[in-house]
């Protein structure tokens, strides 16, 4: 009667290589809402934003998004996650 289910368990290595492509699968979409943050800047006569601090944020985003990505690329060789193949990217699918 009682249907007992077994507890979920991930090994560890599989767990992280998950977390971090879906860290990497979310950057793109973090880079866009940062992108379009200008456009909600209030704009007029008197702007209290310059053109130029807009730039510069723009650039940084840029910058802090390439650093990211560098950064998620080297976690995936330190943890040895480059054998990342068609297998596994069915499995996560399902």
């Amino acid at each position: 009667m009682s249907d007992r289910r077994s507890p979920v368990f991930l090994e560890r290595q599989s767990y992280r290589r998950r977390r971090l492509i879906d860290s990497i699968r979310m950057l793109p979409l973090i880079g866009a809402l940062l992108w379009f943050i200008p456009v909600l800047w209030p704009t007029g006569p008197v702007s209290v934003i310059s053109t130029s601090q807009a730039i510069i944020y723009l650039f940084g985003c840029w910058l802090a998004l390439i650093v990211l990505g560098l950064t998620f690329a080297r976690a995936i060789k330190r943890f040895g996650l480059e054998e990342f193949d068609a297998d596994d990217a069915t499995d996560e699918g399902r």
